[in-house]
């Protein structure tokens, strides 16, 4: 994904190139490490839209036995990464309680594709993303996120509990780490120019 520099008139720096942009919406149930993998691969200071949680809302946002969240995103994620220097991504966290879904079909307006990430541990909280996606045609991936102690399952095994096509790359991640996060990035990237104009 490099600019390709053979026609630039000598003297032209590369910073001068055209820049493509492309939106990328992040979905998913609550708690699977969305806002985590926006902050891990942003270049810039993220936007967040974190609330802290209370033991109010405990029967809304159930969490996980020993989890360590404390907040919850309440509109989106925002952050920006150059994935080459001829291709900017900007990237939008999309809330992932029942009650924040009706953003999400302004999130995903104007986007080229989006990340489904998934706990093996709530896999049933995916399908919701996963019908939305499908639903609207956009290209999508479906990443896992490696939670330390949580169950591993095979590939074959997560796309039946899922119904996901064939079609739909499926992938194993760390949202904490920023190599692991840009490579979900790049394969959803690679997966949007590989599908068929509509």
């Amino acid at each position: 994904m490099s600019p390709d520099v053979s026609s630039v008139p000598p003297g032209i720096p590369l910073t001068e190139l055209p820049v493509t942009s492309a939106k990328i919406v992040i979905a998913g149930g609550f708690g699977v490490g969305k806002t985590t993998l926006v902050g891990a691969v942003s270049e810039i200071t993220p936007l967040t839209t974190e609330a802290i949680m209370t033991d109010a809302g405990s029967d809304t946002d159930p969490l996980l036995e020993g989890s360590s969240k404390s907040t919850t995103t309440v509109a989106m994620d925002f952050g920006r990464l150059h994935l080459a220097p001829d291709l900017v991504l900007y990237l939008f966290g999309a809330p992932g309680q029942r009650r924040f879904w009706f953003m999400w079909d302004d999130l995903a307006r104007g986007a080229v594709g989006a990340i489904v990430l998934t706990d093996t541990r709530r896999l049933a909280e995916s399908f919701p993303a996963v019908d939305y996606f499908e639903s609207s045609g956009l290209p999508f991936i479906v990443a896992v996120n490696r939670f330390d102690g949580a169950p591993q399952y095979e590939d074959a095994d997560i796309r039946d509990a899922l119904s996901l096509s064939p079609r739909v790359p499926l992938l194993w991640c760390d949202a904490r780490s920023r190599p692991s996060a840009a490579r979900v990035l790049a394969s959803l990237v690679e997966h949007t120019l590989s599908q068929e104009p509509s």
